[in-house]
């Protein structure tokens, strides 16, 4: 049976995550090398299937000495919204922030009108400067606002 390379990839970063204690880092080009594949499978298997909003914090170099780290976030049991506010980069796409707050709400960590404040609060209409700006804005507002929840919730 021929597999999709995509889930093949999937499944070889997922266990190499279980055995380095949930972080890896790894070369983009030893990857792709390695699965007879071009780069750019590795960048949408990764930017697909292990996005903050699938439970991970992906940081990435690009380059001749780039990587790539994937670190598995595990929610504290006690601070969920706490850990989530830590794992956020520096910017954040208003995709990925609504993507996240979906996941959020469906998990029970935030009511239906947190979830909508949430997104209006970092939605374009609302951040009305130019990019990267507009994603370092959206990261910090999102940011303090888990921070703010998971204090008084």
């Amino acid at each position: 049976m021929a597999r999709n390379i995509s889930d093949v990839i999937e499944r070889y970063l997922k266990r190499i995550l279980e055995q380095g204690e949930g972080l890896i880092e790894l070369q983009r080009s030893e990857l792709a090398e390695l699965f007879q594949c071009v780069p750019s499978q590795i960048n949408y298997v990764i930017a697909t299937r292990f996005s903050l909003d699938h439970g991970y914090l992906v940081e990435s170099k690009r380059g001749g000495g780039g990587y790539i780290r994937i670190r598995k976030v595990e929610l504290e049991e006690n601070q969920p919204l706490l850990t989530i506010a830590r794992s956020i980069s520096s910017q954040i796409s208003q995709r990925e922030a609504e993507v996240m707050i979906e996941r959020l709400a469906d998990e029970g960590l935030l009511t239906q009108r947190e979830a909508a404040l949430l997104k209006v609060a970092t939605s374009r209409d609302v951040l009305l400067v130019d990019l990267p700006l507009r994603d370092q804005l959206r990261a910090k507002i999102f940011t303090q606002c888990l921070i703010a929840l998971s204090v008084t919730g």
